[in-house]
């Protein structure tokens, strides 16, 4: 009987096992708040200390960077997201992607 019980628990286990699936996050985790704080003009060192270092630095065009965002919640569909930093001479001229520019990002910091 109490191999029975055995059995039948280690079975679960292993089942149950099966069926969860971990949250994989992957790159550079963004959110509005944190692009919000962007203004033109930045400095590649301030944009770097509001959002972190950039998953990639396009080869071709120094002046972009990419952080891109892919999360895997459980089973569901991949997600990514995307912002595009733009430079000019070592300042922030653009943002591109999945998140919108602050209300702010058209006044320059002091």
């Amino acid at each position: 009987m109490i191999r029975l019980i055995l059995a039948a628990l280690a079975g679960l286990i292993l089942i149950t096992g099966c069926i969860y699936r971990v949250d994989v996050p992957q790159g550079n985790y963004l959110e509005q708040e944190r692009v919000n704080l962007l203004r033109v003009n930045m400095t590649r060192e301030q944009v770097q200390y509001v959002l972190g270092t950039p998953i990639t630095i396009d080869p071709f065009n120094k002046d972009r960077w990419n952080y891109v965002f892919l999360i895997q919640e459980g089973w569901e569909k991949p997600v990514q997201r995307n912002l595009f930093a733009n430079f000019q001479n070592g300042r922030l001229v653009s943002v591109t992607g999945d998140f919108a520019p602050g209300p702010d990002f058209g006044t320059p910091l002091d």
